[in-house]
């Protein structure tokens, strides 16, 4: 009969993590950098439609006025379900302030509702989407780097006691 300390340890935890913890986090880091990816594609979009529009050549052509107009709009649209998800996993394991991910994700919702509602306008509302998802970026670097020192930590401490 095997008792538990002489199983392997397969499932060991990273200071209080649990392995499918930490690959949840990951996940939903890389999901998060797409957002910025799409962040940076709507504002490329932005700047580059934009300065083709204002060409004089290119005043009367519909095409680039609402790829100049709707298109940032769209991109950073999509960031939004990804954004929301990046939120619940940020809350779920705490890498955040509950009341920081609360106010965040309330306000930018409530601006682009209002905005969309009571001036029929999105671009206020949609900014302050962009803030959440690198609010999202510092957090899961912020965990990635304590992993990564309390790791170094213990390995030191280690030495120190096999070294004495």
């Amino acid at each position: 009969m095997t008792t538990v300390s002489d199983q392997p340890s397969q499932h060991k935890s990273q200071h209080g993590f649990a392995p499918l913890a930490i690959a949840r986090i990951k996940g939903a880091q890389r999901a998060n950098q797409i957002a910025i990816y799409l962040i940076y594609a709507a504002i490329f979009a932005f700047v580059v439609f934009g300065t083709i529009a204002s060409i004089k050549a290119f005043h009367d052509n519909q095409l680039l006025y609402q790829l100049f107009y709707n298109l940032p709009y769209a991109l950073v649209a999509l960031t939004i379900p990804i954004t929301i998800y990046d939120a619940l996993v940020v809350y779920r394991y705490r890498l955040n302030q509950p009341s920081m991910i609360a106010m965040s994700i309330g306000v930018s919702t409530l601006i682009l509702v209002g905005g969309l509602i009571f001036a029929d306008t999105a671009w206020l509302g949609l900014s302050c989407w962009l803030g959440v998802a690198f609010l999202f970026k510092v957090s899961f670097k912020r965990f990635f780097n304590f992993l990564v020192v309390a790791d170094v930590s213990e390995v030191d401490e280690e030495t120190e006691i096999t070294e004495a």
